[in-house]
């Protein structure tokens, strides 16, 4: 069974709590930003459903970078791990986590 991107994403989270990753996308030539941390995702630019199964990040979506940030999120402060990561870069992180 092949894991969606979204769902791999948040169980790195739930493996790395003390990380918040701040993905950013693009969907239907719109962007948006995605916050995910502890295995939940969140939109922060769009309306987010409240089932936690309607996945916020799609397989439609690109993803075009990826923030590592040191948990509490404070978007007025936020204390970066990693910025502007590639997919393929998280790939590698992903795989040292198991996911």
């Amino acid at each position: 069974m092949n894991t969606s991107i979204g769902k791999r994403l948040e169980q790195y989270t739930t493996k790395r709590p003390q990380e918040v990753l701040l993905v950013t996308v693009e969907v239907a030539n719109e962007q948006d930003q995605i916050a995910i941390f502890k295995g939940f995702s969140s939109s922060l630019m769009h309306p987010t459903a409240f089932d936690p199964d309607v996945p916020v990040l799609t397989d439609e979506a690109i993803i075009l970078s990826i923030d590592r940030i040191a948990s509490p999120y404070n978007p007025e402060a936020p204390r970066y791990i990693q910025q502007g990561l590639s997919w393929e870069a998280m790939q590698v992180l992903l795989s040292e986590v198991g996911v």
